[in-house]
């Protein structure tokens, strides 16, 4: 586990260390300029199942809901599987434009799920030069559905999975934005003579603007080897985000189902190479609680 762990931070480092040796030293002491902050490196919070770089602003609510269907492969039988579903909805919630919190429900396993994201740097240029954005976040999940062995002795901790990733990116034009996300699973009741209670991974995931209003997006995570049981597979997904005013609908194929952290991490039974691809959407629309900027005017 200590190998795996430094693993994980030694390729952090190298892959943060060079962009901060892209910094211009002069930058930093210019006071004739304004720091421009990079925004919309990807169009929502989320990518596709990982979290984005991006956090929902202060005092606005994002209300999501996700569907991921069955196999497409059954064809017109099921129509390409749509007959069967699995659903997300959730609220993320800007407590200020650093901080985000969210919670949602999540059909498969009956789970429900809490996050909080906090961004630690931010991109910029101008003033203040940071070649990246760097961020933090926590979640859990409570997973509600009976137990699969009623007869032996269940607490309800062993209900109970975390997640945590630091989540480091840039947008690297108005066109192209690329993260990297190590990640860390906690799962307290599994077969430990098969699985690790502890899971690390390394998401990658990126945004390639086409249109105004249409991007493509893709993601992938990678398991370390010898912690899932077999016959598990990383996930990997492809979309396309469409923004339309106060909307944006992310379509894509995944070969996901959950929409939970720790479950599209560590519990994949399908792979793309069988045929195992899923048709999926997430659908968010923000509303406005209230303009920060109005209430500093009263003040």
């Amino acid at each position: 586990m200590k190998k795996n762990l430094l693993f994980l931070i030694c390729l952090l480092f190298l892959t943060v260390a060079p962009l901060f040796a892209q910094i211009d030293m002069l930058d930093l002491i210019k006071q004739d300029e304004e720091t421009e902050y990079a925004t919309a490196s990807f169009k929502t919070d989320h990518v596709i199942n990982l979290h984005s770089l991006e956090n929902t602003a202060e005092g606005v609510l994002d209300f999501k809901v996700s569907h991921r269907f069955g196999v497409i492969k059954n064809g017109l039988y099921d129509l390409f599987g749509l007959d069967n579903a699995f659903q997300r909805f959730g609220f993320d919630y800007g407590v200020t434009n650093m901080l985000e919190v969210g919670l949602d429900r999540n059909s498969l396993n009956k789970a429900y799920d809490a996050f909080a994201k906090y961004k630690l740097l931010r991109q910029s240029s101008g003033k203040r030069t940071m070649p990246v954005t760097l961020s933090a976040m926590a979640g859990i999940a409570i997973e509600t559905v009976h137990f699969s062995n009623p007869d032996r002795e269940n607490f309800f901790s062993n209900r109970l999975n975390y997640t945590y990733q630091i989540i480091v990116g840039r947008k690297f034009s108005d066109a192209f934005s690329l993260e990297l996300t190590p990640t860390l699973v906690h799962r307290n009741l599994v077969d430990t003579k098969v699985e690790k209670n502890d899971v690390y991974a390394l998401g990658v995931a990126g945004r390639i603007r086409l249109t105004r209003r249409v991007a493509f997006t893709g993601e992938y995570i990678y398991v370390l080897p010898n912690q899932l049981a077999p016959g598990l597979y990383n996930s990997t997904s492809l979309g396309f985000d469409i923004e339309t005013g106060g909307h944006v609908f992310q379509l894509h194929f995944t070969n996901s189902t959950s929409l939970s952290e720790y479950a599209f991490v560590t519990q994949n039974t399908d792979s793309w190479r069988n045929g195992d691809i899923h048709f999926g959407f997430n659908i968010s629309r923000v509303f406005t609680l209230y303009d920060p900027k109005k209430k500093d005017a009263l003040k």
